[in-house]
């Protein structure tokens, strides 16, 4: 199993939740961050004092998934996101050791697909 990481714009998430859906994968974890890069920070004034912004806002998704999924959800994951423009993004690809279902206590790579239980939706 792998774990993609990937920070990006938040004009891009809808569209990136949508591909993966529809290739079957569902389940992410999206959060709210603030991160700075290569594309530096900005100047912005505010009642006449100016300040110079480092930490953009971008979004973090996370999916875990199995090895034979990855490279598909990268390649749309980099469609995606891709602007050309300095901010895009990065992506971090991890190995998972381990997965348990809460719930049931089922383990490995089996909890990545939609339990009997839980109808069309991922657990």
């Amino acid at each position: 199993m792998k774990k993609i990481e990937a920070f990006i714009r938040h004009e891009s998430l809808e569209a990136i939740h949508d591909r993966l859906a529809d290739m079957g994968l569902p389940s992410m974890s999206v959060t709210e961050v603030k991160g700075s890069g290569r594309q530096k920070g900005f100047t912005e004034s505010y009642r006449g004092a100016k300040t110079t912004i480092f930490l953009r806002p971008k979004v973090k998704l996370e999916v875990v998934l199995d090895d034979g999924d990855l490279d598909r959800a990268l390649d749309a994951i980099l469609e995606l996101a891709h602007t050309g423009e300095p901010g895009d993004g990065k992506i971090f690809v991890y190995s998972v050791e381990e997965a348990i279902r809460v719930r049931t206590g089922e383990r490995g790579a089996v909890v990545l697909e939609a339990h009997p239980a839980d109808g069309a939706a991922a657990g």
